[in-house]
């Protein structure tokens, strides 16, 4: 998988903020990143501490880009920026005193073009990388909501990988119905970047009406709606997660489904059931868990678990750098 990923980048370099340029984490990561040469980090902080840690810890970062918000050249521009995207919900004040943050300022770095993607959230909140990515990336045209998903991978028999996509199991507590859709758009979308052909199934507690109530009319009712969206793409639910992932079962209980028995990309009826799902398929299954993939946004910015190592943080940039 990753390898695709790298030969996406090794065509179209880019370039990927950093908002936490001294942690350890990132220099190593960035270290193995600079050795590839086929994306730059651009790391937000003070250049001493940043060359500093490095040297301490034995990571070459020559070729990194390091920008200190306390001397950015071309802060009165990006001051101005920012009051021009907040649209008179911050002053410039406001504004100057949060690009001191390295989220505000990081996620600037991309909205105004100067780099194509951010990964963030080593030492701080998955809220704290999206809130500035809603306020100054924004959403994409259509697009209503900001959702996730999580790539789950696992070595199979045949000696490919078992690829899987879930969403949204990280941002959207309750969605509804057209959110839903939304949410399946957009993982559709990024599932393909993986490789996957999407099989969609929306997941329930009922398979075609065997069971009764309104999250499973939700779930049927969001799947009819996301079939009239993306008519070319097989779509099917409400499923039992049996009935989307075993022929056998299917044959049962959906015998003239072309989706049941061979999903791929599961769409979940609310947060819990995402979350509980794909650390499910990541604990007992054997599945790598890459996310989540933040979704819906007009350039790739996602966010780390703050107990991270330098390998998932190397990942999540490969990850985050070909969404663009």
């Amino acid at each position: 998988m990753f390898k695709k990923l790298i030969e996406i980048l090794k065509a179209h370099p880019r370039k990927i903020v950093f908002t936490e340029g001294a942690d350890p984490r990132i220099l190593e990561a960035s270290a193995r990143l600079l050795s590839g040469t086929f994306l730059t980090p651009i790391l937000v902080g003070n250049p001493e501490e940043i060359r500093q840690a490095a040297e301490d810890a034995g990571f070459n970062i020559r070729g990194a880009i390091i920008i200190d918000p306390e001397n950015y050249e071309e802060m009165e521009a990006m001051v101005a920026r920012m009051v021009e995207l907040r649209k008179g919900k911050m002053t410039e004040d406001d504004c100057r005193k949060a690009l001191k943050k390295s989220n505000y300022f990081g996620t600037m770095l991309v909205a105004m073009g100067q780099a194509d993607a951010l990964l963030g959230g080593a030492t701080y909140s998955t809220a704290d990388t999206v809130r500035p990515a809603l306020q100054l990336v924004k959403t994409k045209p259509g697009n209503s909501i900001v959702s996730s998903c999580f790539i789950l991978v696992r070595p199979s028999a045949t000696g490919d990988n078992d690829v899987l996509a879930m969403a949204d199991c990280a941002i959207n507590i309750k969605p509804n119905e057209d959110e839903l859709v939304e949410i399946a758009a957009e993982t559709v979308d990024c599932a393909k970047i993986f490789g996957v052909d999407p099989k969609v199934a929306f997941l329930s507690y009922s398979t075609f009406g065997s069971g009764k109530g309104e999250d499973v009319d939700k779930m049927r009712n969001a799947a009819n709606k996301a079939k009239l969206a993306m008519p070319n793409v097989p779509i099917e639910g409400e499923l039992q997660f049996d009935a989307a992932v075993s022929p056998r079962v299917a044959k049962t209980k959906c015998p003239n489904s072309k989706v049941a028995g061979y999903a791929n990309t599961f769409i979940f009826p609310d947060i819990n059931a995402g979350n509980i799902g794909y650390k499910i398929a990541q604990r007992l299954g054997g599945f790598e868990a890459y996310g989540p993939i933040l979704l819906g946004l007009n350039a790739p910015i996602n966010d780390l678990s703050r107990g991270c190592n330098a390998q998932e943080v190397y990942s999540m940039a490969i990850i985050t750098a070909a969404l663009a």
